[in-house]
C-alpha cells in the first residue's frame, strides 16, 4: 500500500521567516517583526515584555529574512525542482492592511501574493496558505491590546473577505491560525498579547483564545460563501504528553495537558465548547463573553480539515519538578527518547501516535 497518486508533497515556510522586506510597498509592522534573537526572546514572546518598536542591541531576523520578496520567482523555481506539489505559505497581515483596521487594502500586498500564487501555479504546485502565522499588526496591539479586543475579530474578517475574493481559483486550500494553541505559551506571537501588571493573565488569554476561534469560525462561513470550492483548517502544534509513569497521577495529568491543546481543535471540529473546558473555565473562574451569535457561529462553521505541525512528544508528571529545557512548552525529560542538545526529544513513533490520535479523535 502506497500513498495516493494526488498526495500532496510540499513544504512549508510563514512570511516572518523568508519574506524580508518589511517597510518596503507599505507593509505595515508586525509583532513578529520584533522577536529578537537572544535573551530577551523568550520574555517578549510570551508578552512579560513590551517591545512594540524595534530597539538598538538586538538582532530581528525577519527584518531582513531570506529576502522572498524580491527572489520569489528564483525560490519557487526550486521548489519545483525539489518535487513540491503543494506549498504552504503565509500572508502577512501588515502587508494587507498595514495597520489591521483600515477601510482600504494594500494593492501592493496583494498584487504580490498574486503574483507568487500564480508562479506557484505554473509550476503545478498547490497553495496551501495560512491566514495568520503568528503575524499581527502592531498598530491592533498598541490600539486595541491585541485579540483580547472583540474588535478583532471584525479586521480580521475583512482581511479574509479581502483575500478570499481576490485570490479566488488561485487558492483552495486555507488555514485559520498557525498552530492556534501556542497562543497559551507565547501570546505576544499567537494573540498579539503583551500583558499588563496585576491583570488575570488566564482570563487574558481564555478571551484571547474565544476571540481568535469565533474569528476562525467566520472565516469558514465567508470562505465558503465566496468560493465553496475552498477548503478551510484548523492547525495545531501537536505532540502528545507521555505520562512519566504509570502511575495514575501521572495518567491523569497527561490527559489534562493534552486537553489543554486539543480544546482549540475540538472547538472548531464539533462547534462548540466541550465539557471538560466549561468546567476549566468555572472552576477558574474565568468569564468568557460567549454571545448567542458565537454559538450560532462556531456550530455552523467547522472547519473542513484538521491539520497540525509535530516536532517532538513530551513527558509530564504530577510532581514535576525537572523540567527538559529548550521546549516552549514545559515537559520532564523522557528516559526513553534521545534528546538534543538543544533540549528537543527525539520520537519518530510520537509522530505515528500523534496522527492516529488526531485522525481517531476527529476523523478529518
Amino acid at each position: 500500500m502506497g500513498f495516493r497518486k494526488d498526495f500532496l508533497w510540499g513544504g512549508a515556510t510563514a512570511a516572518n521567516q523568508l519574506e524580508g522586506a518589511c517597510n518596503e510597498d507599505g507593509r505595515g509592522l508586525a509583532n513578529v517583526d520584533l522577536s529578537p534573537v537572544g535573551e530577551a526572546r523568550i520574555s517578549v514572546i510570551t508578552g512579560e515584555r513590551k517591545m512594540l518598536d524595534f530597539e538598538d542591541g538586538y538582532f530581528y531576523p525577519a527584518k531582513g529574512a531570506i529576502d522572498f520578496y524580491h527572489r520569489y520567482k528564483e525560490d519557487i523555481a526550486l521548489f519545483a525542482e525539489m518535487g513540491f506539489k503543494t506549498y504552504r505559505m503565509s500572508i502577512a497581515w501588515t502587508r494587507i492592511f498595514p495597520k489591521g483596521d483600515e477601510e482600504t487594502p494594500n494593492e501592493k500586498g496583494l498584487q504580490f501574493y498574486e503574483n507568487v500564487f500564480k508562479e506557484c501555479r505554473k509550476y503545478g504546485i498547490e497553495p496551501l496558505v495560512t491566514i495568520t502565522h503568528f503575524d499581527f499588526p502592531i498598530h491592533l496591539i498598541k490600539e486595541y491590546g491585541g485579540w483580547r479586543n472583540r474588535k478583532i475579530i471584525d479586521f480580521y474578517k475583512k482581511l479574509c473577505e479581502v483575500i478570499f475574493t481576490r485570490y479566488k481559483g488561485l487558492v483552495k486550500y486555507w488555514l485559520t491560525f498557525n498552530e492556534i494553541n501556542i497562543l497559551l505559551h507565547a501570546p505576544f506571537m499567537g494573540a498579539g498579547i503583551v500583558f499588563e501588571e496585576g491583570e488575570d493573565r488566564k482570563q487574558v488569554l481564555y478571551t484571547a483564545a474565544h476571540n481568535e476561534l469565533v474569528a476562525s469560525a467566520w472565516a469558514t462561513k465567508i470562505a465558503h460563501e465566496i468560493d465553496p470550492e475552498n477548503k478551510i483548517g484548523c492547525m495545531l502544534a501537536a505532540g502528545k504528553f507521555y505520562p512519566l509513569a504509570a502511575k495514575p497521577e501521572d495518567v491523569w495529568t497527561a490527559l489534562e495537558k493534552d486537553r489543554e491543546n486539543y480544546f482549540f481543535i475540538d472547538v472548531q471540529v464539533r462547534g462548540y465548547y466541550p465539557s471538560y473546558a466549561l468546567k476549566f473555565l468555572e472552576r477558574n473562574n474565568l468569564k468568557i463573553d460567549i454571545t448567542e451569535e458565537d454559538k450560532k457561529i462556531l456550530k455552523e462553521n467547522t472547519v473542513d480539515f484538521v491539520s497540525f505541525s509535530y516536532y517532538t512528544t513530551r513527558c509530564i508528571s504530577a510532581e514535576a519538578d525537572k523540567l527538559g529545557e529548550g521546549n516552549l512548552l514545559e515537559s520532564m525529560r523522557n528516559p526513553y527518547i534521545e534528546v538534543t542538545d538543544w533540549g528537543w526529544g527525539l520520537d519518530p513513533l510520537g509522530f505515528r501516535t500523534t496522527i492516529n490520535e488526531i485522525y481517531d479523535r476527529y476523523q478529518k
